[in-house]
């Protein structure tokens, strides 16, 4: 069944499986390493997870089979990272709970809900606590730098004004661009050009934008000041959150931004 509440489940899980790799490392920040028994190919954090835990597939192509086997009492998903229909089909036989996390707000909420569900709501209270704090600290920029995120290569995606990446950048206190498109849309350089870009970011995830990128980009965006970023800061919304304001005060504090 999905879970509509955190309340609906009833009892301590004790076979949990992660289809989505921040709300993992979220799992792990919680203590719950005993609880935790399958996660996905892409779940990288804690890195010896992903030797002494099954690995249960991708997050978009998940092996059923293995989760059968693993016998789990909860699986918790996600809305945009992982297929509706394998969800669905999960829930036949499984309690799933599956978040939607658009803006800061969500996050912190799931935070809370896999605290309430895992019953480790102490825990999980005293780092959505802390990460609010984190939060409240950033300065904002005397003037709005025009910025474009990049997350893809061939052809380019940026990201749009209702991503969770746009409202990390919005609290950063830049004008993202591109904040009139939805989703991930695929773009090229004359459109960074016509929209004024003056702050470009290459994400390292899910392409992994190197130095020669920009090398490549700077060719054609002469007056635009272009960055590699950490992705999964700028994207991991579990407790990845607690340090995402100290590492966007080292980005957007450098000489010429702020």
């Amino acid at each position: 069944m999905i879970l509509h509440s955190p309340a609906d489940l009833g009892y301590l899980p004790k076979r949990i499986i992660s289809l989505v790799p921040s709300q993992t490392e979220l799992l792990f920040y919680l203590g719950l390493d005993e609880a935790v028994a399958g996660i996905t190919k892409f779940c990288v954090h804690p890195q010896e997870w992903k030797t002494n835990k099954t690995i249960i597939g991708g997050t978009k192509n998940i092996n059923l089979q293995k989760i059968k086997q693993l016998q789990p009492d909860l699986i918790i998903a996600n809305k945009e990272e992982n297929v509706k229909e394998q969800v669905e089909a999960l829930a036949k036989d499984y309690p799933v709970w599956v978040s939607d996390i658009s803006v800061l707000d969500d996050a912190l909420q799931m935070i809370k809900d896999v605290g309430q569900l895992t019953h480790t709501s102490a825990r999980a209270d005293e780092l959505v606590n802390k990460t609010k704090e984190n939060f409240s600290t950033l300065p904002l920029p005397v003037k709005k730098i025009k910025t474009a995120y990049l997350i893809w290569r061939n052809p380019y995606m940026t990201v749009g004004g209702d991503t969770f990446i746009h409202d990390m950048l919005q609290r950063c206190g830049v004008e993202n661009v591109f904040a009139g498109a939805n989703r991930y849309p695929v773009i090229d350089v004359q459109e960074l050009k016509e929209k004024g870009c003056e702050l470009l970011l290459l994400s390292s995830e899910p392409y992994p934008f190197k130095q020669k990128h920009i090398d490549e980009l700077q060719s054609h965006l002469p007056g635009t000041k272009i960055i590699l970023t950490d992705g999964e800061t700028f994207s991991w919304y579990g407790s990845k959150l607690l340090h995402a304001p100290n590492y966007f005060n080292s980005i957007f504090n450098q000489p010429g931004l702020s």
